[in-house]
This record gives structure tokens, sequence and C-alpha cells, in this order.
């Protein structure tokens, strides 16, 4: 896998579509799982106690899959493939999620899920490292403009469960495991000896040149943009009984999705123009600063319709930064011997606000309200913006 620090030709679109589709695929794998599936099987086998039971196997996974994802990411390094890698963690994701159709107990669902979380990691993180191995600079915008179609089509597909499309647990985990199956084989079946050979040796010739500042700060920023999504994700069904209490489920639902879908545009636009212009992060400082802007407007604004726009807004612009801020990742991870290390390390940011959100949470809202809470939320994705903005331009 040699490292293309942005020379050289680009990357056909058919093979970015590919790469896409499999990324697809991995959040495919827990979007619906983890949002909707994974608490209602709780619900069953955990009776009384299963809010406490869902609370321990939510947290126990998000220790795993840290840990994972560090792990997974340097032996992809040590072992100069990820082709390999992401085949194994694909293998043992789709065995774990149908031994939980014969899963009985709550303890024993627990370490179905830990173990299954292991296993994930081990596939995303070489996943998310492969696109760095072949895809130019000068692409990694358009990369994240694809990549934006991800968490739609998670949420999605969970909006179909929701509806009654599929009843049963086990249906529900027999589709999404062909989902994931189909959405990730097409890049692993792929002929290595086309364009961009993704199943090489990682060349020890490549730059070893890592952009450390840069990467402090970008990761800095998607913790800090990460934490403001997760609150405000978790309070989200209170907050708009608030604001509109006579709001249906159907309404809820489209609002999630609708952010969500609209982000694709704006990820596609803007992550054409930051290729063309050579400005990536000052892209994401802008989406981070109106994301800022829109929690603001959340919590300032009367009135129910003000408030769902603005909403929409923060969702719409916070999943659009969250893909491109993936894809640009990438250009600050430059020697390909280190870059799913850094991968790994840069996932912790998806799993530690799950650790400080409720903290936050439990300060805040019961003696200041949402409001109070939202500003603090924007002076989070505002200082997001701000470390941003300094991140040089040829970084």
């Amino acid at each position: 896998m040699q490292g293309d620090e942005g020379g050289g030709g680009r990357v056909p679109l058919s093979q970015l579509l590919i790469y896409a589709l499999a990324y697809a695929g991995g959040v495919i794998a827990y979007t619906p799982f983890l949002v909707l599936v994974l608490p209602a099987r709780v619900a069953e086998l955990g009776g009384a106690d299963a809010i406490s039971w869902l609370g321990y196997i939510i947290f126990a996974g998000a220790v795993a899959a840290s840990i994972s994802g560090v792990v997974s990411g340097w032996l992809s390094d040590v072992t100069r493939t990820r082709r390999v890698w992401v085949f194994s963690g694909l293998v043992a994701t789709l065995l774990l999620q149908l031994a939980m159709i014969w899963c009985d107990s709550v303890q024993m669902l627990l370490m179905l899920v830990v173990a299954w979380q292991l296993a994930l990691n081990l596939m995303l993180v070489p996943l998310i490292a492969w696109a760095g191995d072949f895809v130019p600079d000068r692409q990694k915008g358009l990369l994240g403009g694809l990549l934006s179609v991800a968490p739609a089509l998670g949420a999605w597909s969970g909006i179909a469960f929701a509806a009654g499309a599929v009843t049963t647990f086990d249906g529900r985990m027999i589709v999404i495991v062909a989902m994931t199956a189909i959405s990730v084989l097409p890049l692993l079946l792929r002929s290595p000896a086309r364009r961009a050979n993704l199943d090489g040796p990682i060349g020890s010739d490549a730059p070893s040149r890592q952009s450390t500042p840069a990467a402090v700060r970008m990761w800095l920023a998607r913790l800090l943009m990460q934490i403001s999504g997760a609150a405000l994700m978790s309070y989200f069904y209170f907050w708009l009984r608030e604001v509109d209490p006579a709001i249906g489920d159907g309404e809820k639902t489209a609002l999630f999705a609708g952010g969500l879908t609209a982000s694709i545009l704006v990820a596609l636009f803007l992550g054409r123009w930051s290729d063309r212009h050579g400005r990536p992060f000052a892209v994401l400082s802008a989406m981070a600063a109106v994301t800022g802007a829109a929690l603001i407007a959340m919590a300032l604004l009367e009135g129910p319709f003000a408030a769902k726009l603005a909403y929409l807004v923060f969702g719409t612009t916070g999943a659009a930064f969250l893909a491109l801020h993936a894809s640009q990742t990438l250009r600050v991870l430059r020697n390909p011997a280190r870059r799913a290390l850094g991968i790994g390390l840069f996932n912790l940011t998806n799993t530690a606000p799950s650790l400080i959100m409720p903290w936050i949470a439990i300060l805040v809202i019961p003696t200041f309200g949402f409001t109070h809470l939202f500003l603090l939320l924007a002076l989070l994705a505002l200082a997001a913006a701000a470390l941003l903005a300094t991140v040089p331009r040829n970084a």
C-alpha cells in the first residue's frame, strides 16, 4: 500500500463508490442494531432490570470498541495489510450477530456484544485506513461527501425496522447481516491488479512525516463535535417534547433522518469545493461554526418551528462535518506504516463522548435546563471551529 501524498493520478469514481459502499456496510452493521434492535432485545431478556442491563452493555461495548480500535489499527500496520483484517473482522462480526439469535439470557448477550464490538472494529479501523492508502489528497473531499451517505443509510434502515418492515429479532439480525455482507464484499473481492493496489505492502520508502500538530487539533476538534452531537441526540426526545408537546413519532423521525439526508448534498458540494480550492480545513472550521450557531439558535429561539429549523441545520452541518472530517483525517495521517493506529486513536473520539456526555447532562439540565446545555454545547462546537482554523492549509 503505497502512501499517496496528493500527487499522482486520480482514483476512478467507480473505485470510490465501491469503497463508500463498504464503509456504508460498516455503518449499517451497527447503527440499526445499537439504536433499535439491541435495546428491544434487552427489554425482552432483562425484564425489570432492562435499563440497567442496557447501560452495562453499552458501557462494556464502548470500552471494548476503544481497545479494539487501537489494537486493530496496530495489527493492520504491523502486518502491512488491510484486506486480511477487514475480511476477518467482517466474518467475525457477521457470525457474532447471527449467534445473538440463539442467545436467551441478557448475561450472554452482554458477552456477545463485547465480542462483536471487538470484531466490528477489527473490520472498521483497517477499512478506514485503507482509503488513505489509495485516495489522493485532491480527492479526499469527494471521498468525504460519499462517506456522508453511510449515516443516512444506517438511519433509514433503522427507520424501516421501526416502521414494521421486519418485526422479529431474528429477522432483523438476518437483514443486518445480509446488508453488511452485500455492501463490504465488493471491495474485498475486487481485483488487486487494478489501478490502486489496495492489498500491496506498505512501502518502506513511504513518507514518514506525520502532521502531529495538525493531527492533535483534528482529534480535539472531532472530540468536541462528537460530545456536542452525542449530548444532543441523547436528550433529543425530551427537548422536542418540551419544544412541541404535540409532536408525534413520525415528525421526530423525519427531523432526524431529514438532517442526515440533507447532509449528503452539503458534504458532496463542500467536499468537491475543498478539492478544487485546496481548503479542507477552512471548510471543516466553517461547518463547526455553523453547527455552533445552530445550537445557539436552538437555545434562544422561541416557537417550535424556529427551534426545529435550527435543529435541521444542526443535524445537517454536524453530519456533514463528521463525514468530511473522516476523510480529511487521512490527510494528516500521512505515514502508511502508522496510519491505521492513528485511525484507532481517532476512533476514541467516537466512544469517549458516551463516557463524558452523561455527566455534562446531569450537571446542567436539572439545574439550568436545555437552554444552558445547548449554549455549552455551542461553545464546544465553536472551540472546534477555532482549532481547525489554525490548521495550516498544507498540513
